[in-house]
């Protein structure tokens, strides 16, 4: 059996390229999750995780996180730190304490602070523009979260067998201060297993909360059903009983692998992209959408690509 890496969204391109090179000279899983998300937190121009992330509506950048360890099921996660570089890696040295593991605001900073970790200011200029736009924009109305809220979410398996997972995420742009979505949650925003499997989930963690779909989809794995069947199946089910029970759902989208290293991914929105790589498969970008209950998915073109980060690096102005 060989690796395999997959992540939410185009953005975990470059780092997937990265992490695909250390997998292929045999390092393990949970170097590979943590390297490959570490590149999206750098990119200023990702404006949903880490340095650039967009702010609350207070103005302030509260970065959540969360890394799991498939082979002994060790969590760690930080939610709500603002002015520490990466959280992702405070996540994944939280993972090695045995209790007070899941920290936040405060807390997550002291820690982060005694345990040698960089401190930087997250807010940047792109995105205080991008704030005081939205703020002249409802002036004169109630502030309402934007709707885009990409979260990165890597799962990856080594030549060793095991398999570990991590997010990390700003959050939903102009949420309250304090407010906490899936992405910090095991069993939520991210659930790995080595028997069985590893999910991570990107969309709107309130509904994400209310199924706990990354471990649904890891138990479905355990359960017999493949990679793309768990995703399926999950997502569809937490999307129709949230429609049933209070008439909408929120974006909700899946990726995963199991201990085979095939890999699965499902959506309810229009359009989304994932980036998945193996022994035998470079790194390669997926456009997908939900057709009749089943995700159907194909490589992403130039175009497309061009488009993406056309739109994400386009000159922004105070209007």
């Amino acid at each position: 059996m060989g690796w395999t890496i997959i992540g939410t969204w185009r953005m975990a391109l470059e780092g997937i390229e990265k992490s695909s090179e250390l997998l292929k000279n045999g390092r393990n899983s949970k170097d590979a999750v943590e390297t490959a998300i570490k590149m999206v937190e750098d990119f200023p121009y990702y404006k949903s995780v880490g340095y650039g992330g967009l702010p609350n509506e207070e103005g302030e950048v509260e970065l959540d996180a969360g890394f799991m360890d498939g082979d002994d099921l060790s969590i760690g996660a930080v939610a709500g730190i603002k002015d520490f570089k990466n959280p992702i890696s405070i996540a994944r040295k939280l993972s090695e304490e045995y209790t007070n593991c899941c920290l936040e605001g405060v807390g997550a900073e002291e820690y982060a602070s005694k345990n040698g970790f960089e401190r930087k200011n997250m807010l940047t200029e792109r995105a205080t523009i991008y704030y005081k736009n939205r703020l002249k924009e409802n002036a004169h109305k109630e502030l309402n979260p934007y709707k885009g809220h990409d979260t990165v979410g890597i799962v990856a398996l080594d030549s060793n067998h095991s398999i570990s997972c991590g997010t990390s995420t700003s959050g939903l742009f102009m949420k309250k201060r304090g407010r906490v979505g899936d992405s910090p949650m095991p069993g939520c925003g991210y659930y790995a297993d080595s028997e069985a499997g590893g999910a991570a989930a990107t969309g709107l963690g309130e509904d994400i909360m209310k199924g706990c779909i990354s471990y649904e989809t890891v138990r479905l794995m355990k359960e017999g059903y493949t990679p793309q069947e768990a995703a399926d199946k999950s997502v569809i089910a937490l999307n129709d009983s949230l429609k049933k029970r209070r008439k909408k759902a929120g974006d909700i989208s899946v990726i995963c692998i199991n201990n085979k290293g095939e890999f699965g991914v499902a959506t309810n929105i229009e359009e989304f992209s994932f980036v998945v790589a193996g022994e035998s498969c470079p790194p390669t970008v997926y456009v997908c959408h939900m057709e009749n209950g089943k995700t159907k998915y194909q490589p992403a073109t130039e175009k497309w690509m061009k488009k993406y980060m056309d739109e994400r690096t386009a000159p922004l102005k105070l209007e």
